[in-house]
């Protein structure tokens, strides 16, 4: 069982998640389809789910909460974290490392499809791979600093939990990136 401190920061990131994506919560994204919203917020409680088990499998631990956490308040968590992630994304995204990843992707796409608009298949796979660690960043950097045990995620349970986290992960990025690539949102 989760620790009410665990539980407010699983609210944080619920709403992080949107700052991360799209600047705002999803529900103020007005160019999309209902369809793809409800898709997204679907998937986004399935990541939730996920990394709820991970919390309680690396015994997640933050420091005590001393005053009554207000909705207000928990916004303005939720845009700190979310400001925080990207800016991290996107320090990580221009390192060489990130760099090769990017080629990888590139290399894949064009061998799936060699008639396309290159210029935006860059665009396109470094803003998926900014999103990837913009979330990794929000959900679990913070989670392993505020760890007591992560040996039960090297075991098989947790192996799974991660596997699971990075299939939704994905999903909820390319998702995000249906919502963001409407033409309507760009006008």
């Amino acid at each position: 069982m989760l620790s009410k401190e665990s539980k407010i920061r699983v609210l944080e990131n619920f709403y992080g998640i949107d700052y991360v994506l799209f600047g705002k919560p999803v529900n103020r994204v007005t160019n999309c389809c209902p369809v793809v919203k409800e898709e997204y917020v679907s998937i986004k409680g399935a990541l939730l789910s996920v990394f709820i088990e991970m919390l309680r499998l690396m015994e997640h631990t933050p420091k005590k909460l001393t005053e009554k956490v207000t909705s207000v308040m928990l916004t303005e968590m939720a845009k700190t974290s979310a400001k925080n992630a990207r800016r991290e994304a996107k320090r990580i995204v221009t390192t060489e490392a990130a760099r090769k990843d990017i080629k990888a992707d590139l290399k894949e796409a064009l061998k799936e499809n060699v008639k396309v608009d290159l210029p935006k298949l860059v665009e396109t796979k470094i803003r998926e791979k900014g999103f990837r660690l913009a979330i990794d960043n929000l959900l679990i950097a913070r989670a392993l600093v505020e760890a007591k045990n992560l040996s039960e995620m090297n075991e098989w349970t947790g192996k799974i939990a991660e596997d699971s986290y990075k299939i939704l992960r994905d999903s909820l990025c390319e998702t995000a990136m249906m919502i963001l690539d409407d033409d309507d949102f760009k006008k």
